[in-house]
């Protein structure tokens, strides 16, 4: 696996060696050990999948407090998405700051998505299928989320009138200093 660092610290962009012949490919696409060596949260308690039946659907932005923060893995396993975190977490140089990758079924890369940042994403195509490995499981309690078009961080999706439930267009305006 390559881990390319963004300019978000805690978040990578992983590609997995694919190792291929005549039968299609073999790639691993997690490691507990490689991930520890780098810093990053090994454990594995949730795994979840997320289908999408049409293109410009948006999930996001969701995260959860603590004692539940989660770190994510998270991969398109069908169709595209155009992936996007926010670093919450006030100490950091890069509070407020954005980044967004495209993740295919072709492409195989994944995101790796430390605890404090907010996640979401915008289907590029009908039927996409998202997987999520989760260090943490869903706690109702600690969850959290800030609006998808909130200008405090000016994300530039690639619908602005996307497939959204109504409760992620109800986030208050984000307050946070």
């Amino acid at each position: 696996m390559k881990f390319i660092a963004t300019k978000l610290q805690g978040a990578f962009v992983i590609e997995p060696t694919l190792i291929e012949d005549e039968r299609g490919f073999f790639a691993r696409t997690w490691c507990k050990k490689e991930f520890a060596s780098r810093g990053l949260n090994p454990d594995l308690s949730q795994c979840s999948t997320s289908f999408n039946k049409h293109k410009g659907t948006l999930r996001g932005m969701h995260y959860q407090i603590a004692p539940n923060e989660e770190a994510k893995l998270v991969r398109c396993t069908r169709g595209a998405i155009y992936d996007v975190i926010i670093d919450l977490r006030p100490g950091s140089p890069t509070f407020k700051e954005w980044i967004a990758t495209e993740l295919t079924a072709e492409n195989h890369r994944m995101l790796y998505i430390a605890e404090g940042f907010a996640h979401g994403f915008q289907t590029f195509m009908d039927e996409s299928e998202v997987s999520y490995q989760i260090s943490t499981g869903y706690a109702p309690f600690s969850a959290r989320g800030v609006r998808w078009n909130d200008p405090a961080f000016g994300i530039e999706w690639l619908d602005d009138e996307p497939i959204i439930l109504t409760k992620d267009t109800e986030y208050p305006n984000f307050c946070g200093t």
